[in-house]
């Protein structure tokens, strides 16, 4: 159980996104029945360190607070491919070697992959240096269309506010759907973003050709997880031909209606398992799996993990 979390800064710390990792584990939301974490910002050489938004921030911990911790979090690296102090890549390194698992946050996969964290595995950051990141560490399998990737000790994200998604993720897997989302109400966030930052980069988007909304439509199907939703049906719902729907859906949410509803089918069973004693035959009907071996199957293939097993360990959650 992640109890002990630190924020590493570099010579250089990054502002939006080391308020991303301070909301997330260093407030005390007791109150609210949240996890409350001890949390602490170190560096290399702890003092006060500039920020990348012109004002500085005071660090009082040095890298032998991050020999304790249970989650190491990098919130972006500005310096990108710079030299990295050899105490820094050993404490990362060390803490991986420990059990530790370690949070990256928009660049923060530099200093992950300088670490050596990655080599082998897989790992995303900001599209904009997803190609830097490739050239610079060949060994590191770049996912550059993915919101966060989870691959050994290390859990990295895309972009800036992605960091939101992978944070969620992470106490999801601690701590059980119904606290993330608790957690996403307080932030006034998603609880989970479908699809990935292909839809972010920069491209044209061609204007709506219907007066119906798709965001109106998206409400529409999370209030019929239950019933059998086919694009055929969902496109005429929206005025628009399979192809249409199925390319403008996309285009909107980064995925396609059917990964769409397959994620949030499996986030209303995973609440239901913890908030409920319905049977998983009945979660499964609930969610829109029709019967408890499809709910099974597709559990086991996205998380890793059976419905009862998930039920065991998250049914008793704050």
């Amino acid at each position: 159980m992640i109890r002990d979390v630190v924020a590493v800064v570099g010579d250089v710390a990054a502002t939006f996104e080391l308020g991303i990792v301070c909301q997330v584990f260093g407030l005390d939301r007791a109150d609210d029945g949240l996890p409350v974490h001890d949390f602490a910002l170190c560096a290399a050489e702890p003092g006060m360190v500039p920020t990348t938004s012109g004002f500085a921030v005071r660090v009082e911990h040095g890298l032998d607070r991050v020999a304790r911790a249970d989650l190491v979090t990098v919130p972006a690296w500005p310096a990108l491919t710079a030299p990295v102090p050899e105490p820094l890549l050993d404490a990362m390194r060390a803490a991986a070697d420990r059990g530790a698992r370690v949070l990256t946050v928009c660049t923060g996969a530099f200093l992950a992959a300088a670490a050596g964290l990655l080599d082998g595995r897989r790992a995303t950051t900001h599209w904009q240096f997803a190609g830097l990141l490739a050239r610079t560490y060949p060994r590191v399998q770049v996912e550059p269309d993915i919101l966060y990737v989870s691959d050994g000790p290390v859990l990295s994200s895309a972009g800036a506010a992605a960091g939101i998604d992978a944070c969620l993720h992470l106490m999801r897997g601690e701590y059980g759907a119904a606290t993330a989302n608790a957690l996403a109400r307080r932030l006034v966030v998603p609880a989970h973003r479908s699809g990935g930052q292909a839809q972010y980069v920069e491209a044209p988007m061609p204007p709506p050709r219907t007066p119906y909304e798709l965001s109106e439509l998206l409400d529409w199907m999370l209030r019929h997880l239950d019933e059998p939703l086919t694009v055929d049906a969902l496109a005429a719902r929206a005025a628009m031909s399979p192809r249409t729907f199925a390319r403008r859906f996309k285009a909107l949410t980064g995925t396609t209606p059917h990964r769409w509803l397959l994620e949030h089918r499996l986030r209303l069973a995973e609440e239901l398992l913890e908030t409920t004693d319905l049977s998983v035959d009945a979660v499964a009907a609930r969610a829109g799996f029709g019967g408890a071996d499809t709910l099974r199957h597709h559990f086991a293939a996205r998380r890793g993990i059976t419905p009862a097993a998930y039920r065991r360990a998250f049914r008793h959650s704050p």
